[in-house]
């Protein structure tokens, strides 16, 4: 597979009264054609803000991307105008916004919303706009998509909005979505439905996926590889079976344990990690993590390791500790 997307060495800052959020600092990563794509972390890490930036959607002033660059399709998106940017936003790379109750426009109409794009990008008419837009609704499991046209978002319950998002994205028929904690706000059943979805979709049309999400239960089912953040930098890299078999930073062992089991006894207590992500406009000079870490020595509070390869199929983690935790792990 080639790569579609390959991020390198992005830095986004955000400035506040309190100082400069790092709130991406110097992360590297990429996604291959037709490949689903996790970025993991607890909120605040930096996953959203890593998704924006991509699309180029910091706001500005107060935010702003500082270094590195995001290749598409042999073009840095962030050495393009805007005008050429906005070609590429829902033509070539779709979003799914995190929170689908407000990122729909409650003034327009739900067909309005999916024939813009489609009219703008594709040259379509109006009537070629709407048998599409029918046609989409229908995909993502939507009834009735001819009355439903002429509704507005707030007309829509949760999940039948998050469908719209979804169908929205699909639209142009883009080679990459990006899907921004996807099923946020809905209850477990309709998040089952809503991923069961997204991955068919993505099968059947050969797209690629980013998701970003806290929830390690859909990264186990539906990613290909994980990129795992923690106060905005990558700490650990892997595919999905080798990361869930062989932890090797305790950030990411942390995670993992802090999730209910099937296979573990019932009377087995989760086990939560101490303490508080950092201050990112004050981060403390060694590794960020480890104030919180059990298994911190002298040289993780003096210098932060680097990514270095570990073991498996693209591992790398980012702790002085990782070959010791390997050993654990084996024993």
């Amino acid at each position: 597979m080639a790569t579609l997307l390959s991020v390198s060495s992005l830095a986004t800052q955000f400035s506040t009264r309190s100082g400069v959020v790092k709130a991406v600092d110097g992360v590297s990563w990429n996604v291959e054609e037709g490949e689903t794509v996790a970025l993991v972390g607890e909120s605040g890490c930096g996953k959203s803000a890593s998704a924006l930036s991509i699309m180029r959607l910091i706001a500005e002033p107060a935010g702003r991307i500082v270094a590195g660059s995001v290749m598409f399709k042999g073009r840095d998106l962030l050495a393009l105008t805007e005008e050429e940017m906005r070609k590429v936003r829902g033509r070539e790379i779709g979003m799914i916004f995190q929170e689908p109750m407000t990122s729909l426009n409650p003034v327009l109409t739900v067909g309005r919303q999916l024939t813009e794009g489609l009219e703008i990008h594709l040259g379509m008419t109006p009537t070629a706009a709407r048998a599409r837009a029918l046609e989409l609704l229908g995909m993502v499991g939507i009834p009735d998509a001819q009355r439903r046209l002429a509704q507005y978002p707030h007309q829509f319950s949760g999940g039948m909005r998050q469908r719209m998002m979804i169908a929205m994205a699909l639209a142009c028929e883009p080679p990459l979505i990006l899907a921004d904690e996807p099923t946020t706000a809905l209850d477990v059943t309709i998040q089952a439905q809503i991923l069961e979805l997204m991955k068919s979709l993505s099968r059947k049309l050969g797209v690629a996926m980013l998701i970003i999400t806290h929830n390690l239960g859909v990264v186990a089912r539906y990613a290909d590889r994980v990129n795992v953040m923690y106060a905005g930098k990558i700490i650990e890299q892997a595919s999905a079976r080798e990361l869930y078999a062989n932890p090797r930073h305790p950030y990411t062992e942390g995670l993992l344990r802090s999730v209910p089991r099937l296979d573990e006894p019932r009377r087995s207590k989760l086990a939560p990690i101490e303490g508080q992500p950092p201050d990112l406009t004050h981060l403390p000079q060694g590794c960020s993590f480890a104030p919180r870490c059990r298994w911190r020595e002298a040289r993780c509070l003096e210098s932060a390791p680097e990514l270095a390869a570990v073991a498996g199929e693209w591992h790398t983690s980012a702790c002085w500790q990782a070959e010791h935790l390997g050993a654990v792990a084996a024993a």
